[in-house]
């Protein structure tokens, strides 16, 4: 298939690279260059979220040829006036080309619209998950919750391990575990801690000991793992 994509930041040129390792044939533009995209059998929109619907409009259209974008959170109507459109959403992190490209072969999709997608899909040995409109916004915050605030809460690990005069790296470990540990036992299985025994004077003394501008996101943190403990003692209970 000949596939032009408009947009080469991390997204597009992960697409790129990856689908040319499938076989595709593969035109990548800018978002000012669309008029090279006329040969394509199917335009891949990498752009940003707010700027699909502009692009789309100014995209030609062209008897039988399918516009798709990449967006989690977008439907399909921000695509018009094209008549067959379609999106797919990978789960996974790509940040940058390389590992992105590695990451697109075999990963999960969010799939909607026309068929092609998924023989698109199916060309990069990926899993399908198919959502309703309404589901669409709320699967996105998902995944921006899984990756994008876990990234972010690395970020206030090492914060708190430099104040500590330690690295991230001391404590990636740790981390590594508790997330393996949620996979096999589910998060109310792999809880521990003193937020998981209400010990209230330990998370005292850490409020102390701890920098004044982190202070807000590890209270967040903390009254998160409150409530899944609560709901853990609940099921107990029931």
């Amino acid at each position: 298939m000949h596939i032009a994509i408009v947009g080469a930041g991390r997204a597009g040129t992960s697409f790129a690279l990856a689908l040319r390792r499938v076989g595709h044939e593969v035109t990548l533009v800018h978002h000012d260059e669309l008029l090279l995209v006329d040969a394509a059998d199917l335009v891949l929109l990498c752009v940003p979220d707010d700027a699909i619907a502009l692009v789309a409009r100014e995209l030609p259209l062209r008897e039988g040829r399918v516009v798709a974008h990449a967006a989690g959170s977008r439907n399909l109507d921000v695509l018009a006036p094209h008549p067959r459109v379609g999106s797919l959403h990978p789960l996974v992190p790509l940040p940058d080309a390389e590992r992105g490209a590695e990451r697109l072969i075999g990963a999960t999709y969010s799939v909607a619209g026309d068929p092609v997608v998924n023989a698109l899909v199916a060309s990069l040995h990926g899993r399908v998950l198919r959502l309703n409109d309404g589901q669409r916004t709320a699967y996105h915050a998902t995944a921006s919750v899984a990756s994008n605030h876990l990234v972010a809460l690395m970020g206030h690990v090492r914060e708190l391990a430099q104040n500590a005069g330690l690295t991230l790296e001391d404590f990636l470990p740790l981390a590594e575990l508790a997330l393996r540990d949620a996979r096999e036992l589910g998060p109310d299985g792999a809880l521990t801690g003193p937020a998981s025994r209400g010990d209230m004077a330990t998370i005292d003394a850490h409020l102390a000991a701890i920098p004044e501008s982190q202070r807000s996101t590890y209270v967040a943190m903390a009254n998160a793992a409150f409530e899944l403990a609560e709901q853990r003692r609940s099921q107990l209970l029931a």
